[in-house]
């Protein structure tokens, strides 16, 4: 298999047997679990779930590449071109997710849309900090709902202060999320439109990783 660049490191949502999100992975991994016959393909088409085997797959790729072209991404084989599914379903695995949302920088960026929680302005993650509302000196715990993204010039600006002692005031609230924030921006966009089915109405709160 060819990588195209990036494609094979796209995410793909994957179902235990019981048809529950558990996790999300890489289209590679993914690509292994199909071919190795340890999951199959879930497609989600007029609101209808079908299911493929990788064979059955490769061959329906056929028809997607001629319909719908821009609707997934590629990988090309020295034979054909196969589509990344973007769900997969294990046949042996029954376990449940956890049902707490991991606490880290990369979940805090996302839940706030990698937003100043002060100026309101977006900034790249690598121009982001983490600030304590109530600062860690003033007896402010480590949780969901005392931690906010900050850009520098504002966490600078706030120092060991609270927003009322530095005369700053946040956009919004800081909460804890129910599901991964970082699911709920792929939410967002047309291509994870699928995985919805899966994920409305539930507390799914895997960690993002491989």
């Amino acid at each position: 298999m060819i990588d195209t660049p990036g494609v094979l490191d796209e995410r793909v949502l994957v179902l235990n047997r019981l048809y529950t999100a558990v996790r999300v992975i890489s289209a590679r991994r993914a690509f292994v679990m199909l071919f190795k016959q340890a999951a199959e393909v879930i497609a989600v088409e007029d609101g209808r779930y079908h299911n493929y085997d990788f064979d059955s797959w490769t061959e329906i790729s056929d028809l997607q590449k001629a319909f719908e072209p821009t609707a997934y991404s590629w990988v090309r084989t020295p034979r054909l071109e196969i589509a990344v599914p973007k769900i997969i379903r294990l046949f042996g695995y029954d376990r449940l997710p956890r049902q707490d949302v991991k606490l880290n920088r990369r979940n805090i960026y996302a839940r706030d849309g990698s937003r100043c929680q002060y100026c309101g302005r977006h900034f790249s993650t690598k121009d982001l900090t983490i600030d304590h509302v109530m600062p860690r000196v003033q007896g402010g715990e480590h949780t969901w709902i005392n931690l906010v993204c900050a850009c520098v010039r504002c966490n600078t600006r706030k120092g060991g202060r609270t927003p009322n002692q530095a005369h700053m005031k946040l956009i919004r609230r800081p909460f804890k999320p129910k599901r991964n924030p970082a699911v709920t921006l792929r939410l967002g966009t047309s291509k994870y439109q699928s995985w919805k089915a899966f994920l409305n109405d539930a507390y799914w709160t895997v960690e993002l990783k491989d």
